[in-house]
């Protein structure tokens, strides 16, 4: 089976999509630099599928190393590009760290792309690109705002980037997918989000304060124009989402593409405020999360969620977990990571 090379392939969505990608016989080849990932989730990859995908310790800003890996791996039919800073708060904090990680790494691949003649690429981009839009839910066809945060602008800038360079050399292709909100884990609890420090992204922080490891949690506004003042989110299971990825590469590597640039909306078309997530996950876990209400938070938007049409009838995807099942898995993986630590 063809050979796939996932960049950030140990992190959060990166991992889970690495286990879709070899449940199907894709043979996978993962790049990380452990810098917000952490390598033992190679091992919960390898207990789910029974496959332990090579990996090479490498940042994808580093041109020579990743040349060096394509040469080493010269067989990979098809690039899915994870690798990048994803916190919003932390980039408005620290811009020229989201800019050289998120823009260089982006250049290198797609530099290196035809060098090696690897001619598909699968980009993780962001609703982000929307900023506040104008109308709900938002539709592929709904123009980019400006950005209201460095990495909001290092996802519009790479989309950019990915057209530009495809214009000029025909024998690439690329498929963006913008997401919405990833939540959850796989259905094992063998693998789920392992941020390294504290959490930027609202499930792990509730997940991490259910199980006493945070105070409590903060939601960022309550005065937000929303039924109960806090930030609206389209949430996704993390594995519907993997699998549109694999998806994705399919339909390049079956020709089946319409443009050399097709862009999909990746959620479930249903908007949860902060405060319903929390309720929710209360209610079904049977845990109390203690929260405090502060204020808002630069870069966040107020509401968004997806009009994943395009991207189910096109496509041929859609995302089916409830966000109750959601939530569940996020707790059971949130229990057993700490069963584990304390073996261990």
């Amino acid at each position: 089976m063809a050979k796939i090379l996932v960049t950030g392939g140990i992190g959060y969505i990166g991992s889970h999509t690495v286990v879709e990608l070899q449940k199907v016989g894709f043979e996978v080849v993962v790049v990380d630099n452990l810098s917000n990932s952490n390598v033992e989730v190679l091992s919960g990859i390898e207990k789910i599928t029974g496959i332990r995908p090579v990996f090479e310790n490498i940042d994808c800003v580093d041109y020579v190393s990743m040349d060096r890996m394509f040469e080493k791996h010269s067989d990979i039919v098809a690039i899915i590009h994870f690798a990048a800073s994803k916190a919003v708060g932390e980039s408005v904090e620290k811009p020229l760290l989201y800019y050289r990680n998120n823009l260089v790494s982006l250049v290198n691949l797609l530099e290196l792309m035809p060098i090696h003649k690897v001619q598909n690429l699968v980009f993780s981009s962001s609703c982000t690109v929307y900023g506040q839009p104008d109308v709900l839910p938002v539709t592929e066809d709904a123009p980019i705002k400006p950005a209201l945060s460095p990495y909001g602008n290092t996802k519009q800038i790479g989309e950019e980037i990915i057209r530009d360079t495809i214009h000029s050399n025909a024998s690439t292709k690329s498929i963006i997918l913008r997401y919405f909100n990833p939540i959850g884990a796989h259905a094992s609890a063998e693998i789920g989000e392992l941020p390294n420090g504290v959490p930027n992204n609202l499930l792990p922080f509730v997940t991490q304060t259910a199980i006493g490891l945070r105070k409590e949690l903060q939601v960022f506004g309550d005065d937000y124009n929303t039924p109960d003042g806090s930030c609206i989110r389209d949430y996704i299971h993390v594995v519907d989402l993997a699998k549109a990825h694999v998806i994705a590469v399919q339909r390049m590597l079956d020709n089946r593409t319409k443009s050399s640039v097709e862009t999909f909306n990746l959620g479930t078309g249903r908007g949860l405020s902060v405060l319903e997530i929390i309720r929710t996950f209360e209610q079904v876990n049977g845990v109390k999360i203690p929260y405090k209400l502060v204020a808002r938070r630069e870069g966040d938007i107020e509401k968004v969620w997806a009009e994943p049409s395009f991207a189910n009838n096109e496509l041929g995807w859609k995302a089916t977990e409830t966000v109750e099942e959601t939530l569940r898995s996020a707790w059971a993986w949130e229990q057993n990571y700490a069963q584990r630590s304390k073996i261990d």
